[in-house]
């Protein structure tokens, strides 16, 4: 497979073992990918219940499938279930969708009825675009990646904003489409992973999860996302999300609500990352802004280091530029500077977080 090689030349990387070791695994076949694993499991459909016996059904399966995933079990050793495990998450999903909190603005709109949250997604994804796209990191080179317009974000920055600001843009893709264009890059030998992102994936949660539904090839999935997913959410990938490739943007809430208009950022992204590094493998982004050195970054890989360690992965970004309406704001209406980034290395190699990677200055 093309994208192998990729792995083979970065094996002896050890920090890159150590946070996304399994995800390694799965693309040398040696692992199934989580959502097989979740589609394997026999849940009890509940069509009459509520959600919280819903709920319920959901954390006592988990716990089968969190001793499957580490069996090296492959697809003959998977039994076809009737109603899975899958299945159920995909029926809370639904429910959710019908009064939404996907993401904690928790708009709680009835989506199926052709309204729209704060993020302008409907019950309906749109993609913007879908590449194989070898500018991502090299251990996930070459990346199927799905762009899914509308945001529950709104950073004046954003390098997407085409996508994410206009949740209109694109075509409506069915799961089915999903699946299907998956399914062919992945067997042509185009791309070793599926990467939702966007704008961004979580408004699109109910019909990724059906669209895995219909894959049957061992994909790892990546999950891009700015995590300012709900709990309901992360606890619906849990099981079904192999990689998390999060955009850990900032250390201090006040620089998050100015630039992004995203309240309580801190404890909403620092929860997630804890809930996830129990539910699959991180890969963390952060990009270096001009001005936020001492109030963003330091204190993000500070609180990554206390609180995760070199179980993750941190990838330390050196390419922001102004986008969209960064030059109404002063602070970031420039690139970073060369010092700028080398004081953010420097510092997190005093701290001793040493599984990162870095870039040149772009």
């Amino acid at each position: 497979m093309v994208g192998k090689l990729n792995i083979l030349n970065i094996d002896s990387d050890k920090g890159l073992r150590k946070a996304l070791g399994r995800y390694l695994v799965v693309t040398e076949d040696k692992e199934l990918p989580l959502f097989l694993l979740c589609d394997s499991i026999e849940a009890e459909k509940m069509e009459s219940e509520g959600m919280l016996e819903m709920w319920k059904e959901h954390d006592k399966k988990m716990n089968e499938l969190n001793w499957m995933k580490n069996q090296g079990l492959q697809k003959e050793d998977l039994t076809e279930t009737d109603y899975s495990l899958l299945d159920l998450k995909i029926d809370l999903a639904e429910k959710n969708v019908e009064s939404c909190t996907l993401c904690e603005r928790k708009c709680s709109v009835n989506r199926k009825n052709g309204k729209v949250g704060f993020c302008g997604v409907g019950y309906h994804s749109r993609v913007a675009n879908t590449f194989v796209h070898h500018g991502e990191e090299p251990e996930l080179v070459p990346s199927g990646t799905i762009f899914f317009s509308g945001c529950n974000s709104r950073c004046v920055f954003c390098q997407n904003w085409d996508i994410s600001q206009y949740p209109t843009k694109g075509d409506i893709w069915e799961p089915e489409k999903i699946s299907d264009w998956v399914r062919k890059k992945f067997n042509n030998n185009e791309i070793i992973n599926v990467n939702f992102v966007g704008g961004e994936p979580t408004p699109n949660t109910h019909n990724i999860l059906k669209s895995l539904k219909l894959l049957d090839v061992n994909i790892p999935t990546v999950w891009n996302s700015n995590f300012y997913m709900s709990e309901e959410c992360i606890k619906l990938l849990s099981g079904v999300i192999d990689v998390y490739l999060s955009d850990f943007k900032y250390g201090k809430d006040q620089c998050a609500k100015r630039l992004s208009n995203l309240p309580d950022y801190t404890r909403i992204v620092k929860r997630n990352h804890l809930l996830a590094k129990d539910q699959g493998e991180i890969l963390i982004r952060h990009l270096v802004m001009p001005n936020h050195v001492e109030c963003c970054s330091k204190p993000i890989l500070k609180w990554i280091k206390e609180n995760l360690g070199d179980n993750v992965r941190v990838n330390i970004m050196s390419q922001y530029h102004p986008e969209f309406r960064a030059y109404e704001f002063p602070e970031i209406d420039r690139n970073i500077t060369a010092d700028e980034y080398k004081e953010v290395v420097k510092y997190a190699r005093e701290i001793d977080l040493w599984n990162i990677e870095t870039q040149p200055m772009i």
